[in-house]
């Protein structure tokens, strides 16, 4: 189901929980006494600033996950917006501003530039994970794709999750590398 303003507290809640010992996670908010919060901040100017806006995340009917979807043309957040979540995102990333920035300044300059939906974040609450909720999650955006003839891509942070990504059409296009932090791994999905 779509989600919406009401949701953002749970969302924000149920993926800090997600991506608690995701790799990317580890090196954007290496404290862990305050990586909860610290993260928690990022999804919430994420889903406020950029995606609820656009009405493309998905979540369940408990708020047990979230699927953040771009359409074509708007996975990068544009300025005003940036502007608009610039105190939450500073809140959240603190010192570590620089280096998150040289980081993502890095992955944008690789975004592939041919249309299409870009899976900014999925995540399922830890212990509810296995049970198809992330399936569920991806399967509107997806179904879309398909419907439209339109790609889809996105960064996983996890190797662990490319088998997961592969079971839904994703393969493995390029790792990509920047120095000192984890390596995230592209994966493009042609429709079906």
């Amino acid at each position: 189901m779509p989600a919406g303003a009401t949701d953002v507290p749970a969302l924000e809640d149920v993926l800090q929980a997600a991506f608690w010992d995701d790799p990317l996670t580890v090196f954007l908010f290496p404290d862990e006494q305050s990586r909860s919060r610290r993260s928690a901040l990022l999804f919430r100017a994420l889903l406020r600033f950029h995606y609820l806006p656009m009405r493309t995340v998905w979540t369940t009917s408990d708020q047990a996950g979230a699927a953040m979807w771009a359409p074509p043309g708007h996975w990068r957040l544009p300025p005003r917006e940036s502007l608009r979540a610039l105190p939450t995102t500073l809140r959240g990333l603190g010192r570590d501003l620089g280096r998150s920035l040289r980081l993502l300044g890095e992955v944008n300059r690789q975004h592939p530039e041919q249309p299409h939906w870009y899976l900014g974040v999925l995540g399922t609450d830890p212990p509810r994970q296995g049970r198809g909720i992330g399936s569920a999650l991806l399967a509107p955006a997806l179904e879309r794709c398909d419907r439209e003839g339109m790609p889809a891509y996105l960064e996983s942070s996890k190797e662990s999750n490319i088998p997961f990504y592969a079971r839904h059409g994703f393969a493995v296009t390029q790792e990509l590398r920047v120095p000192g932090a984890p390596p995230l791994y592209a994966m493009w999905r042609e429709p079906s």
